[in-house]
């Protein structure tokens, strides 16, 4: 009963490891599912190259969001990573991980950064000014990186 008992443990660990090391990357939506990624694969998902983040851009035919527009932190990545919205619209990020996250912005017509916040924790911020605004969480900047192109 007991070497039964260790084996199991040892195949659960086997596999919440494997898990998770598959979990690692970048954003959901950008995620590259194969193994033989190229340079240009990695740049198009968000990966950082040479040490410097490369920020998903929405695609063109992307629908534009308005009023409350909701992000998730999950399994260390971001859903959606890239959205457009309308100026005056609110973007909301809640934590969804068991683990600290935060969100700063890097680039664009609005500043802010938030505290970090725990599972279930929320940041909010209102979008006055058009532009393209890249964003991450500098706890995980490699795979929490996003960005919103905020429009008229």
């Amino acid at each position: 009963m007991w070497r039964g008992t260790i084996r199991q443990s040892s195949v659960a660990l086997a596999c919440g490891a494997a898990l998770f090391a598959a979990g690692c990357g970048s954003s959901k939506s950008s995620a590259t599912t194969s193994t033989k990624s190229t340079t240009s694969e990695a740049t198009k998902s968000g990966l950082t190259t040479n040490g410097k983040i490369n920020y998903a851009s929405p695609p063109a035919n992307a629908q534009v969001q308005s009023g409350l527009v909701k992000i998730s932190y999950h399994e260390i990545s971001i859903e959606p990573d890239t959205l457009k919205v309308k100026v005056g619209s609110t973007i909301e990020w809640t934590n969804h991980d068991p683990v600290e996250h935060n969100v700063t912005s890097a680039s664009g017509p609005s500043k802010f950064a938030s505290k970090n916040f725990g599972e279930g924790g929320t940041f909010k911020v209102t979008v006055t000014k058009p532009g393209i605004i890249h964003y991450r969480c500098t706890l995980h900047p490699a795979t929490m990186n996003g960005t919103i192109e905020v429009v008229q």
